[in-house]
């Protein structure tokens, strides 16, 4: 049979299949030598952990960039750091913290979890998965060896022009950063490409449309807003920014015909999207939550699926509401106004499903339970002071005010980080086969909690008496100093709950209660698998017949048979309705996507201090792609291992 023929046939798990009972359960082939076999791996399993490990690397690093700053302003006239280093400070923590951490992060839990979600053995495109991660990774070691040499950039995570034109920051503090965003939208348009056709083209038969689970359906939704809105801050900071300081173009300099105003509209056409972008997962995470410990389908499921795409597209209308400062038509102001207080009702929306959903269950207060009630708790007050700078005569009064920074650190906690310490919780069993500590976990979420509204709910009062943000000191007499010592002692509640938690993971990672293969009994596919699961997923792979099929088959689930077990071969379904259509082999490990990221980092990191580098890079990156393209045999290393299953009765 032609491997370009397809032919899969449906059987219930209580029947024998003679093939299968015959084969051991896929795992590749074992390198001699394992830093090489960690190299040069290509299992989404094994890129979406050290993804997730590095992000929270970087949130750590950022986050003790924060701590710093609020000792700085704890009291007034403090002098713990100076001007200089705190500018470098605050800009290094924005930027890791939204380009290195909040998005990356959701990309690094669909890297893992999709492909288990909806039922299929890798990505679509196992490579470039791992080139995208190794070029976040350079990118990512890029920013903080700049600050930790004096070089970090110093003009804001969003570098407004002219101020980080080559006029009033000379170096290359900029050019890092401008450099530092190439490398995460790289990577961030390569997560999205290999989500989206994972999402539409390699679904578990029967996995229709209607059947997609919603932490899925939210990352397809984010995967095309990033298509949409990455380009235009990589056009703005690569080919613009970058040149205007490394070759003299003047796209934003004023004097001889550019417009510094162009870059906040580049920017924040990126910039407000990707703060739903960030967001968008976290829903779906929410979504998960509650489904599981109220052992009921979460309510209204087709308002929620339109929901998030209601929310994913009224994004991109919004991005003029961080410019209303500036000297735009009044007309267009009253446009983002009404959009700005439209983009609440879907959310609203969703959060009144979630409470129908916990309402009619029985809910279990678990961690990832008390974190997904506390998301609600705090991105209420965030969205509610969302609305408040809606309004045009109140955001010129609040504008670049702390109010702002506590409104934006009520959406990004409440929206992102609660979120996503709730997915913790429940996939860790899933990731490692162990069980976190539930003790450790409520004093974690409790910590957490109390810790955000202590640090961050006296800033909006700092804003409303008029302390400005990014200034890295204040006199006496203004009268902010206690509201600031009470922010710090808030910031060190938060210091302590992450300190918990990575204790707790670590203590739980070594010697944790062994989990079992569903410890949640969860309704979705990646738990129809063992925890942690095999190389190759799926043995065989599942058939779906519901939105819930854990819930609905159990131990009955169909599979589907008729796969190769010899070679990397996955199933190609249909976009609709997940009807078997083609196989494809893929392709095996390789060294060849981390070399063309090293020639990407050469190109980009390179240019700064040297046009030569453009050079060097193509070279270095057309040997990786000749590499990367070139036509091979099937090979031992390239092949799964056939031998036996000890048994499929009841096998999911």
């Amino acid at each position: 049979m032609s491997d370009h023929t397809t032919s899969v046939d449906y059987v219930p798990t209580s029947e024998p299949y003679d093939r299968e009972i015959a084969e051991l359960e896929e795992t590749y082939e074992a390198h001699a030598n394992p830093v090489w076999a960690w190299v040069t791996s290509v299992d989404h399993k094994s890129i979406g952990k050290r993804y997730i490990v590095t992000c929270f690397v970087f949130f750590i690093l950022a986050g003790l960039n924060a701590g710093v700053m609020r000792l700085q302003l704890a009291r007034p006239e403090n002098h713990i750091v100076g001007p200089d280093r705190y500018n470098q400070l605050f800009t290094v923590h924005g930027t890791a913290m939204m380009f290195l951490f909040a998005v990356p992060v959701m990309t690094a839990f669909s890297t893992y979890l999709i492909p288990l979600m909806v039922g299929t053995k890798e990505v679509a495109y196992p490579r470039l998965n791992a080139f995208g991660y190794w070029t976040f990774l350079i990118g990512g070691v890029f920013l903080f060896a700049g600050l930790y040499t004096n070089t970090g950039p110093d003009a804001g995570w969003f570098s407004y022009t002219p101020l980080s034109g080559p006029d009033y920051s000379p170096g290359k503090r900029i050019d890092i950063w401008a450099q530092v965003v190439t490398f995460t939208e790289i990577a961030a348009l390569v997560a999205a490409v290999e989500m989206i056709v994972t999402i539409l083209k390699m679904r578990a038969p029967g996995m229709s449309l209607n059947r997609i689970p919603l932490y899925v359906w939210s990352i397809l939704v984010v995967s095309f807003m990033i298509l949409f809105a990455m380009p235009s801050v990589a056009i703005a900071s690569t080919a613009m920014l970058a040149m205007d300081r490394l070759v003299a173009t003047h796209f934003f300099n004023r004097a001889e015909g550019g417009d510094p105003l162009l870059w906040q509209h580049l920017y924040w056409f990126f910039g407000h999207p990707e703060v739903y972008i960030m967001f968008i997962p976290g829903l779906g995470f929410v979504s998960h939550i509650v489904e599981t410990f109220t052992q009921r389908r979460v309510f209204g499921y087709p308002v929620m699926v339109l929901s998030l795409f209601v929310t994913g597209f009224v994004a991109f209308g919004l991005w003029v509401h961080h410019m209303f400062a500036t000297p735009i038509p009044q007309l267009g102001r009253t446009l983002f106004t009404a959009a700005s207080v439209l983009i609440a009702v879907p959310s609203g929306i969703q959060i009144f499903c979630w409470i129908a959903t916990i309402w009619a269950g029985r809910p279990r207060y678990t961690t990832a339970m008390l974190f997904a009630i506390g998301f609600i708790v705090v991105f209420t007050i965030g969205g509610l002071t969302g609305v408040m700078i809606a309004s045009v005569p109140f955001d010129l009064q609040v504008h670049d005010t702390y109010f702002i920074v506590a409104h934006f650190h009520y959406v990004i906690l409440g929206g992102v980080v609660f979120p996503l310490f709730g997915a913790c919780y429940l996939w860790f069993p899933k990731i490692t086969g162990r069980m976190l500590s539930e003790t450790l976990g409520k004093w974690h979420f409790w910590l957490f909690f109390v810790g955000v509204n202590v640090t961050f709910f006296p800033m909006h009062l700092l804003g409303l008496d008029g302390m400005p943000r990014r200034v890295y000191t204040y006199l006496p007499e203004m009268g902010w100093g206690n509201l600031n010592l009470i922010a710090t002692l808030g910031a060190v509640t938060i210091v302590a709950s992450v300190a918990v938690f990575l204790v707790n993971v670590a203590k739980s990672y070594v010697a944790g209660i062994v989990a079992g293969d569903d410890p949640w009994g969860s309704a979705g596919l990646e738990w129809a698998t063992s925890s942690p699961p095999p190389a190759w997923n799926f043995h065989p792979l599942p058939v779906v017949t519901s939105r819930a099929p854990l819930w609905e088959e159990g131990d009955e689930m169909p599979v589907a048979t008729g796969l190769a077990t010899d070679k990397r071969e996955v199933l190609i379904t249909t976009a609709l309705d997940a009807v078997p259509d083609n196989r494809h082999e893929h392709p095996g490990e390789s060294h060849w996507p981390l070399v063309m990221a090293i020639a990407v980092g050469v190109t980009f990191i390179g240019a700064v201090w040297n046009p030569w580098a453009y050079v060097v890079g193509f070279v270095i990156s057309a040997v990786a792609f000749a590499g990367w393209g070139w036509p091979r045999g099937t090979k031992p290393e390239h092949q799964v291992v056939p031998g036996r299953i000890p048994s499929t009765e009841g096998r999911r």
